[in-house]
């Protein structure tokens, strides 16, 4: 076969298996929203799930026809909606010529933009509110910066180089979160206050509800950014490159964070590596294609201390409130990324005709890269400033006092609990063994309690019932509620408690905060009793509860006044025994 005619095939193939690679990308992104909505949620509380969950839904949901209607026109200059009006429209040819396949890359991108902004504003924010500036943000305030950029604008006549979005998606998005959240104000409890002087005298930790889902969501994430970063790829070589610089800076950002964290509070902190996973692929996202693995390293390690950074400043110094970390992550790594061009850019890299700083190319590309940070940092700055204020002085931005306390989830979308089997102090016990310290022991001769006086009881007295309320690890109820069996009590009261004793959970540290308490899940296990002797309950539970350890528990004793049966009205000692009732 001719060469020419084979070169011929091999490109057409080539070229049709990269257009379908696009669309793979776009779906790939596309599937970052259910990335974005698990580490939103699993970083905030339980009451306000599915809040979260709704939002993310809707950031695409509402940007999708936004983008159609008015943000695609803005970003690449063709009216999609308006060929509709044209003389002579045949819905048949209309759109023989469009390229949807861009048109559907740039819509996920849109709809990603908007979604970085709810986690900064979460658990605070109307509902309402944050559907209207979030169908500003997709219509109006990314499609003008990104026409600079990716759209032929005077960015991109400068040879600004942004491949996949550090400054024209994180930063916007990070900028967008830092504003909104400081027009917003804190969460109720986030800082403590000096009434006389307005300072703010301390930062309490609010931890999620749930790392779990926090560490799903960043692996969603990091899976997607295969395709947010590689769709564009134009060759093999160039998408293997991407895909190493894209795998290469979070993994080092997670380690350098990792190993800070360990040094500065004693422990690695989960939530904040995997805070620093998604720094690291903000910060490559810029350059992913124009750096080598070396540069990627770089950008790495800089992400990786700057999300620690980051995080400290807004609540130690700016005493602004993230609860998921996007300003850190997404503006700060937004920024870092889009300079790092100028820095680590090499020709070396597949199809890359740019050279930054370190590798020969002086200060011209850098000097560019700054400036696209200043002007679209100042484009978005005004243009969200203006829509959350404009919100706040009509409809209201942020949520009362009481439904913020009571949880966004029952006051915005009349839900109880995103979680189906939970109600407000339930009791889910898990009864395995989950340590050594958990395994029984006996209790040594010379520990005591002193001696109650007994008393006989009989019918006819009052103020001789007594409560007797035994708090204790989840894992030990089933031990306890046996013993409690063998001695005659079969009647409790049970219910799943969180709780610390004087030692205040022994002071963790959750993203660089000390937490106020370590609010530790118990089980409160209630009786009241009359013919079984107090102190054989006391024995009974000291019996199955005690290890030798810190935190083997609680037992406290009541007197109780009356105790009346609701059914046949006996009172007393006799409504608190069994009746055959057949």
């Amino acid at each position: 076969m001719d060469a020419n005619i084979i070169s011929t095939i091999s490109e057409t193939v080539t070229s049709e298996v990269f257009a379908v690679w696009f669309l793979i990308g776009a779906a790939l992104v596309f599937f970052m929203q259910a990335g974005f909505a698990m580490v939103e949620t699993g970083f905030t509380r339980a009451k306000n799930a599915a809040n979260i969950i709704m939002k993310n839904l809707m950031d695409f949901c509402i940007g999708v026809p936004m983008f159609i209607l008015i943000g695609f026109g803005l970003l690449f200059g063709e009216d999609v909606v308006g060929l509709i009006g044209k003389p002579g429209f045949d819905i048949f040819t209309a759109y023989e010529n469009f390229d949807w396949s861009a048109f559907v890359f740039n819509m996920v991108f849109c709809a990603t933009t908007a979604t970085i902004v709810s986690g900064a504003m979460a658990e605070r924010t109307k509902f309402l509110s944050y559907c209207i500036y979030s169908g500003v943000i997709s219509a109006l305030i990314y499609p003008i910066e990104a026409h600079w950029i990716w759209g032929g604008g005077w960015l991109a006549q400068l040879g600004f180089h942004d491949f996949a979005g550090s400054c024209a998606i994180h930063m916007v998005g990070g900028v967008s979160a830092l504003i909104g959240a400081k027009i917003l104000g804190p969460r109720i409890g986030k800082f403590v206050t000096d009434k006389k002087s307005g300072k703010v005298t301390k930062v309490n930790a609010i931890p999620g509800h749930s790392l779990t889902l926090g560490a799903l969501g960043c692996f969603i994430l990091w899976f997607g950014w295969y395709g947010f970063n590689g769709a564009a790829a134009t060759s093999l070589p160039q998408l293997g490159s991407i895909f190493l610089t894209t795998t290469v800076a979070p993994a080092v950002a997670t380690l350098v964070c990792m190993i800070f964290t360990w040094v500065k509070y004693g422990k690695p902190d989960v939530s904040m590596c995997l805070n620093a996973s998604l720094a690291g692929l903000v910060g490559i996202t810029a350059g992913c294609d124009v750096m080598d693995c070396f540069g990627s390293a770089m950008v790495g390690i800089v992400s990786g201390l700057l999300v620690i950074f980051g995080v400290w400043l807004l609540d130690h110094k700016l005493h602004i409130d993230d609860p998921v970390g996007a300003v850190a992550v997404h503006m700060m790594n937004g920024i870092w990324g889009t300079l790092a061009v100028g820095l680590f850019a090499t020709t070396s890299a597949p199809d890359s005709e740019i050279n930054g700083l370190f590798y020969g190319g002086g200060f011209h590309q850098l000097g560019l890269q700054a400036l696209a940070v200043i002007s679209v940092a100042a484009w978005t700055a005004v243009t969200i400033t203006i829509t959350f204020l404009v919100i706040k002085h009509t409809i209201g931005l942020r949520a009362s006092v009481e439904e913020e306390t009571r949880g966004l989830d029952v006051t915005e979308h009349g839900l109880v609990s995103s979680y189906a089997d939970f109600m407000p102090n339930s009791i889910s016990v898990f009864t395995g063994e989950t340590s050594e310290e958990s395994a029984a022991a006996e209790i040594p001769a010379d520990i005591k309690i002193a001696e109650r006086p007994h008393i006989e009881r009989s019918s006819t007295e009052k103020n001789k019932y007594t409560r007797i309320s035994i708090v204790c690890k989840q894992n030990k109820f089933e031990v306890l509620k046996n013993e409690l069996s063998n001695v005659g009590v079969t009647g409790f009261t049970v219910t799943q408690v969180l709780g610390c004793g004087t030692q205040r959970g022994a002071g963790e540290m959750y993203r660089g905060v000390p937490v106020e308490a370590t609010l530790l899940p118990k089980v409160k296990v209630e009786v009241v009793v009359s013919k079984v002797p107090v102190e054989t309950v006391v024995e009974a539970a000291r019996k199955a509860l005690y290890t030798g350890h810190i935190g083997d528990g609680k037992i406290f004793v009541y007197d109780v006044e009356d105790v009346i049966r609701v059914r046949t009205g006996e009172n007393g000692y006799d409504a608190l025994q069994d009746r055959d009732d057949s």
